[in-house]
């Protein structure tokens, strides 16, 4: 029987030389393959995560594990696809998370294509998570058994065609257990540290890299005390489902609610709940962006990452933005159904009801959270699987 061909997405890091290996080993018919997806090296900090450094790496990588080994320029459709996803959002005061994009519209749509193109019958990736088949013939996005690394939430937007074709070898294992394997059959790769930054681009410089397009702009940075009234009538409404439209409505301050405190270069560049790169000084207590507002080019902060106006309990998603990966998985109108949600990567999961109404789906947290953002993706588990995600509205 002939053997099974995959792709795997060669980084020049452990994790996916490990995954080279591990199929190797099972009997697929393995070729590495890197995807340059940059050119532009005048915003990467290259000291970091250059991308030659890890192009070769993954070179010896295939030539150590005796695989055939491509380059592949997607820089075309990584601008196309992500880099202007990312300047838009920007510009439009709300926070992207291009890694969840990459994975979506770059690893597992034009490069699983490139794939197939060779005769591939997977691809396969280093993520620390898994993939269930069911006897029904779908397939379930599962966690990492390393809650630690644990990546399914980089992957909450890929559909069943994607899982269909794609392969998750060292999401059993722990990363110790990764570093060990590379170790003992000697992989240049086996102590590299881990990446930073990009998907297969690296660490880069945020502020320049968006001054590419997003030209700066002096504003103020307004201070808003705890105590204002917005905030205050906020947090006195019944955390409630009945409630729930009213507790996702975003607050609306004016410069007349706060003093200013500092100068900025470009609300655009700014995120909620970001603390470094303020350059306030003299306030009692560290500052956090709050709120940003690029219409007026105005960044309101808050004091301390307890600031009631920076920890809200739900969130809502619109229809068009909320995706099913699990096709078992649906919610009648007005129906009720507790889930576990994770806003940002690594953040423990939270326990919260998912509502679904006429417009769109809401999330009641159990807790208060810090720092939801309006760009960034909800993945909302049942148990260890991700039945859903979509992108936060407000």
């Amino acid at each position: 029987m002939e053997s099974k061909r995959v792709v795997v997405g060669l980084s020049g890091g452990v994790d996916s030389s490990v995954t080279a290996y591990l199929l190797k080993e099972a009997g697929y018919d393995v070729i590495g393959m890197f995807m340059r997806n940059w050119h532009d090296e005048s915003v990467t900090l290259s000291d970091d995560c250059p991308w030659i450094d890890d192009s070769n790496d993954a070179l010896i990588i295939a030539n150590q594990l005796d695989i055939p080994f491509q380059v592949i320029d997607l820089s075309k459709e990584y601008k196309d696809k992500i880099v202007d996803y990312m300047f838009s959002e920007y510009n439009q005061g709300r926070t992207p998370n291009p890694d969840i994009l990459c994975n979506r519209e770059i690893k597992f749509d034009v490069f699983l294509k490139a794939a197939l193109n060779i005769g591939a019958d997977f691809v396969a990736t280093g993520h620390y998570c898994r993939k269930r088949v069911n006897v029904d013939g779908t397939y379930s996005l599962l966690s990492g058994l390393d809650t630690n690394k644990d990546q399914s939430y980089f992957l909450c937007q890929l559909n069943q065609y994607q899982l269909s074709k794609a392969l998750f070898p060292i999401g059993e294992l722990q990363k110790s257990e990764v570093r060990e394997i590379a170790s003992r059959i000697g992989l240049v790769t086996a102590d590299k540290k881990d990446s930073q930054g990009l998907c297969f681009v690296g660490k880069i410089s945020l502020p320049t890299f968006l001054q590419q397009q997003l030209k700066p702009k002096d504003g103020d940075v307004i201070e808003i005390p705890d105590d204002n009234p917005q905030i205050v009538n906020y947090h006195q409404i019944p955390f409630t489902i009945e409630n729930v439209d009213k507790l996702v409505v975003p607050f609306k301050f004016e410069i007349s609610d706060g003093v200013k405190v500092a100068s900025h270069i470009g609300a655009h560049y700014y995120t909620i709940g970001q603390r470094k790169g303020l350059h306030i000084g003299g306030r009692p207590n560290p500052s956090f962006v709050i709120q940003v507002d690029t219409l007026n080019n105005i960044v309101f902060s808050g004091q301390k990452d307890c600031h009631k106006g920076l920890n809200r309990i739900a969130l809502y998603i619109d229809n068009q933005d909320f995706h099913y990966v699990d096709p078992g998985f649906s919610l009648e109108l007005e129906k009720v159904v507790e889930v576990s949600v994770r806003i940002r990567y690594r953040q423990q999961l939270q326990k919260a009801n998912l509502i679904r109404k006429a417009n769109g789906f809401y999330i009641l947290f159990n807790e208060l959270q810090k720092g939801i953002t309006t760009g960034q993706f909800a993945a909302i588990h049942i148990g260890d699987e991700i039945v859903a995600s979509g992108m936060i509205f407000s």
